[in-house]
């Protein structure tokens, strides 16, 4: 596979710099220029030809949001990563909203070796995620589905034999978009509530609460410590703690801890998940999207055990299918869907 072209595009020197040297230390990838602003970066994306940019939000002439916008329009087929600080979360929202394929959070350490380092790891996993979907498309484009149609194949009906009392749902790489699709279609008068990981930074999982809650009908919530839990909401981890619900009485409440990262992550979906098999056992109904890595294949295993049912999203609609596809080597997914399908079968579920 040949090297991933990218493009950097900064209006601060330093980011500029180390955004350079982190790629640099990539074999996989060819930085091939740089760029101070959106309207230079316009004219070296139609003179460099990249494969992917990573664009800082806040620029002179030409800001992150109206580049995205114009690249979509005269280069479709280049992928952006947005570069965001923590007061950039909502217009962050709206750049994942416009098609960027994930974003990094600039990082505030003390020395600029310090910085590279963190903003090296975030930008290998984005980037090597976004290599990855590229070649599978390229495949796909290669060795298209038969043109002839193929009998549909129906899975055998998934049922809850237990009423369900709360779903529990894990996501990451490609998630905002995903979520903005399903959680909108989630009623809104579910009657259990929604406990949700997406793996993001402290303050960018508010924004996408509210921005979630604005286009659905299901409230949503970041979740808060000691709150309690109630039916038709959705509640997002906090970026950097951990979540679970915890049996008070006869209720149950979320705990959002400092308990150390698995898997690399905090928030945790394997964490939450553990929670919700040993608070709700049987009514429990667990849910693993698109994702890079392993979080949450251990999650559903225990919820199983305690008698859940799992869904998984199918490798098709997956920006990345490394958490799907790891739950679903385990053998203990009930059923596979597309996207568009992941919240109906939670409506149906819920509702038997």
């Amino acid at each position: 596979m040949r090297k991933l072209r990218v493009l950097v595009v900064d209006d601060t020197s330093l980011y500029r710099m180390i955004v350079t040297h982190a790629l640099q230390e990539m074999e996989d990838v060819e930085l091939v220029g740089s760029a101070p602003n959106g309207k230079i970066a316009l004219d070296k994306v139609a003179q460099l030809e990249p494969d992917l940019i990573t664009l800082d939000v806040e620029m002179p002439e030409m800001d992150g949001i109206e580049t995205l916008v114009r690249l979509k329009e005269t280069a479709p087929d280049v992928g952006v990563v947005m570069v965001s600080s923590l007061t950039q979360a909502d217009t962050t929202m709206k750049a994942l909203e416009l098609g960027a394929f994930d974003f990094v959070g600039k990082p505030t350490g003390t020395t600029v070796t310090e910085n590279k380092d963190a903003l090296g790891s975030d930008l290998k996993r984005i980037v090597s995620a976004y290599m990855t979907q590229r070649y599978l498309n390229e495949l796909r484009s290669k060795h298209p589905a038969p043109s002839t149609p193929l009998k549909k194949q129906t899975a055998p009906p998934v049922t809850a034999t237990t009423p369900l009392q709360a779903v529990a749902l894990g996501i990451s790489t490609g998630g905002p978009n995903a979520l903005t699709e399903i959680i909108p279609q989630l009623p809104g008068d579910l009657r259990v509530p929604v406990l949700l990981v997406q793996h993001m930074p402290a303050s960018f999982t508010a924004a996408l609460a509210l921005a979630l809650d604005s286009r659905s009908a299901i409230r949503v919530v970041e979740g808060q410590h000691a709150q309690l839990v109630e039916p038709a909401t959705v509640y997002i981890a906090p970026g950097g703690k951990q979540m679970k619900a915890v049996s008070i009485g006869s209720k149950v409440q979320l705990v959002l801890t400092d308990d150390p990262p698995e898997n690399h992550c905090r928030p945790s979906v394997d964490y939450l998940m553990r929670s919700v098999a040993d608070t709700y056992g049987a009514a429990g109904l667990g849910v693993i999207m698109t994702g890079m890595g392993a979080d949450g294949k251990l999650g559903v295993q225990q919820m199983k055990e305690k008698g859940s049912k799992i869904l998984a999203q199918d490798e098709e609609t997956s920006v990345v299918f490394g958490m799907p596809m790891e739950a679903i080597k385990t053998g203990v997914v009930d059923l596979v869907l597309p996207l568009g399908s992941i919240a109906g079968q939670i409506a149906r579920l819920v509702g038997s």
